[in-house]
């Protein structure tokens, strides 16, 4: 039984920002606790390799409950289990939403968090390597976290996706993350050296003496008594161990499993908590609901010309492009797949974007036999896709626990298109995705075009959707910060009702961002960070 001033549960993006920042002062005793192994599997390490830490152990492999209104499918739900969570598995896009998202936050009752207060926090995160090319105001070169554009390889076919979003009315723009987030352009990411936030933040200052940094430790409840948070259980080795916190626990486990743990704890619906013999330490119904999600599916077509990912499944082509990558760093392995991207407003194109253009230099098939998370169903020859994104679902969800044992995963149901008016935003999106993908820079290089172009009514489009939508695993909201009675966090992100305990990771966003999520967890930890140590 050991005693530490701050205790941090999960050691994803926002628990190594934190376990960095906290770590700082030498006074600090830090624990930070990782339920998966350390970051040791190669393919974390290859920027083009992400695809392959699907189903694997550093993968927590979760899926949703049968969605009734996407033919009953159980939707995978990647999340990391290793040190840098899931930006050890995602696809490294850089994206940090639009100014409106986080002014609304601040509407919503959460001074401090407007865009124009949050923006020194992603800056101070950054370091760009190309911030000449873009407005410095709005971007940082001496933070931890590389960020770029794709330069070491982009595939032929993303110069035609740019050019034919231009033809479909859609403005070219340098860059999102600046002043006007509108417009199509190549991605920001994350993939030079490493790309994880455990490279970024934690892997450079393990040395710290003060900071004791645990994988394999799943926590099973955090330990509270008279509405104060003391520490943490967790087992480790096979062993029950106990943690205690001087000053603060802190949850990053994420939008499934911060919820979870909160109940596993007592805190929660007390209905929720007598079902599973859990004793209410403190009433808080707002745990696990608002679960949000974007959604996206593929619309793809097939090129007369090598050029995409396709080409380089056959595993002997992997071995070359392996050994291309260990020697030079360059080639298909040294980029992602997500090479390009657009924001629009698809109903006012003066508004902020309610949609996102996911471009990747592959092709899923003519057909519907293959799993988008497993590489031997895709066909070996090349072509590319677009998925059109729903940015800003007006379903909402909830996340549970199936029982008092923290081994159990928690149960997850999305309620996916259970309000009509998602489906039918992103049956506008799919004909958007079709419409670009018959401009003339993509048909000049197509052979064929995939499911759904053969499609004559919008009853088939939806059939499409249903039968290929994905999330793009940017769960948020569980633990949602505000001031009403469903809201499970204030504005300093403490848990109402508790003190000593916070959650800092993607739960607490009251609404989904407009774009990919990673970098907004950047940005909440390191906000977090400061409010700590202001405390201080």
């Amino acid at each position: 039984m050991k005693t530490y001033d701050y205790i941090i549960i999960g050691a994803g993006s926002a628990g190594c920002v934190l376990a960095n920042r906290l770590s700082q002062n030498i006074n600090h005793r830090v624990l930070l606790l990782e339920a998966g192994g350390p970051d040791h599997n190669v393919h974390i390490h290859i920027p083009g390799a992400y695809a392959k830490l699907n189903h694997t152990k550093v993968n927590w492999n979760f899926k949703t409950e049968p969605q009734k209104h996407i033919l009953d499918r159980r939707i995978y739900l990647p999340r990391g289990k290793t040190r840098g969570g899931s930006s050890a598995i995602n696809a490294m896009a850089y994206v940090r939403g639009n100014k409106a998202d986080y002014d609304r936050w601040s509407d919503l009752g959460n001074p401090g968090w407007s865009y124009d207060e949050v923006l020194p926090y992603f800056i101070k995160s950054e370091n760009n390597h190309q911030i000449q090319k873009l407005n410095e105001r709005y971007h940082g070169n001496n933070g931890e976290l590389d960020v770029t554009f794709p330069t070491l390889y982009t595939s032929q076919f993303a110069d035609a996706f740019i050019t034919s979003c231009q033809s479909a009315g859609i403005p070219h723009n340098q860059d999102y993350n600046g002043h006007t987030q509108t417009g199509v352009s190549m991605t920001q990411c994350t993939i030079s050296k490493g790309a994880s936030a455990a490279h970024a933040f934690l892997k450079p200052i393990l040395h710290r003496k003060n900071l004791t940094a645990l994988t394999h430790a799943q926590v099973i409840k955090v330990i509270i008594e008279d509405h104060n948070a003391k520490g943490v259980e967790y087992i480790k080795d096979g062993h029950r161990h106990i943690a205690y916190s001087n000053r603060e626990t802190i949850l990053s486990a994420g939008a499934f499993q911060s919820p979870q743990l909160l109940m596993l704890s007592g805190i929660g619906d007390p209905k929720v908590l007598q079902e599973n013999d859990i004793e209410c330490k403190h009433r808080l119904c707002g745990v696990g609901k608002n679960l949000q999600d974007h959604l996206f599916c593929p619309i793809g077509a097939e090129a007369n010309i090598q050029g995409g990912i396709n080409h380089y499944l056959p595993w002997y082509r992997q071995l070359a492009l392996a050994l291309q990558y260990f020697t030079t760093k360059k080639g298909p392995l040294s980029s992602t797949l997500l090479e390009a991207m657009a924001f629009l407003n698809i109903d006012d194109p003066e508004a902020a974007p309610n949609f996102q253009l996911h471009y990747a230099p592959i092709w899923v098939g003519g057909n519907y036999d293959y799993d988008m998370y497993d590489q031997n169903t895709i066909p070996h020859v090349d072509g590319f896709t677009i998925l059109p994104t729903l940015l800003h679902p007006k379903s909402r969800g909830f996340v549970t626990i199936r029982s008092s044992d923290a081994m159990d995963f928690p149960l997850i149901q999305p309620n996916f298109f259970e309000d009509e008016h998602d489906l039918q935003s992103l049956l506008k999106g799919v004909k958007l995705a079709m419409k670009i993908i018959r401009q003339p820079a993509f048909k000049k290089i197509t052979t064929s075009y995939g499911p759904p172009f053969d499609a004559n009514t919008d009853e088939e489009l939806i059939l499409h959707i249903k039968k290929t939508v994905e999330t793009v695993y940017h769960p948020v909201g569980t633990c949602k910060m505000g001031q009403d009675e469903s809201s499970v966090v204030d504005h300093k992100l403490k848990v109402n009702g508790i003190k000593n305990l916070r959650v800092v990771d993607a739960s607490i966003m009251p609404t989904i961002v407009t774009g990919n999520t990673n970098a907004p967890v950047y940005m909440i930890a390191e906000k977090a960070a400061d409010m700590i140590l202001a405390q201080d």
